[in-house]
This record gives structure tokens, C-alpha cells and sequence, in this order.
């Protein structure tokens, strides 16, 4: 199939299947005339690109884990497991960074519509 029935399928943008391709992460085959030619196979993989993207994995992070894109890795595969469980301590970081900044944020509200009440008041 071709580009746009791909992209279609996958809900993405053709640019992001070019954009899978030129990382490295997918290698789709060509019709005679050129134009890329997507198998089922192709789908699959892009699909579950599509879905490490989605949770956060960049391209380079999802290239280090290429044995889990194929359909003999759609299951346990060598690495995945660490690469996801360190994908999720980096979110919980940042979860908890994000935490103490909204504590922060919602502090200094309180702080601000204090100041702005007790002027009002006088």
C-alpha cells in the first residue's frame, strides 16, 4: 500500500513515516516507479513506533531498542523491558519535579491574592 493509505491506517502524517524511515527505525520497500510500498509487516512496525513516540521514547531511544519493533519482538524482547523501566523512572522524575513547581506556583497564588486582598481591604 501505498503512503497515504499507510499514514491514513495509522492515524499519523506521511511526513512521520518519512521521518521513521530517515531515523533508521524503518525501511520500507519501493514499486518500480519509486514510490514507497508498505506491507503489513510495515504497519505493525510503524505502528508500534508510533506508540513509543506516544509514551515519550524519542527516536534514538526507540533505535536502541529495534529488536522490539519486529513482529518476532512484538513480545519480550531483548532490553525492552529495562529501556521501558527507565522510561518510567525518567517520567516519575519529572512527575515529581512538576509536583514541587505546581506547589511552588500555588503557594505564591496564595501569597499574590493575599497581598491583592489585604489592599483591596483598605
Amino acid at each position: 500500500m501505498q503512503a497515504k493509505e499507510a499514514a491514513e491506517r495509522l492515524k499519523i502524517t506521511q511526513r512521520m513515516l518519512r521521518h521513521y524511515e530517515k531515523e533508521g527505525l524503518l525501511e520500507v520497500g519501493r514499486t518500480l516507479n519509486g514510490y514507497r510500498s508498505y506491507t503489513e509487516a510495515d504497519l505493525r512496525r510503524a505502528g508500534r513506533i508510533r506508540d513509543f513516540i506516544a509514551t515519550g521514547f524519542s527516536t534514538r531511544e526507540i533505535r536502541a531498542m529495534a529488536a522490539c519493533l519486529s513482529d518476532e519482538g512484538s513480545g519480550p524482547c531483548e532490553g525492552g523491558v529495562e529501556k521501558l523501566r527507565e522510561k518510567l523512572e525518567h517520567i516519575d522524575r519529572l512527575r515529581a519535579e512538576l509536583d514541587e513547581k505546581r506547589g511552588a506556583v500555588i503557594d505564591r497564588l496564595g501569597t499574590l491574592q493575599n497581598g491583592l486582598a489585604t489592599i483591596s481591604s483598605r
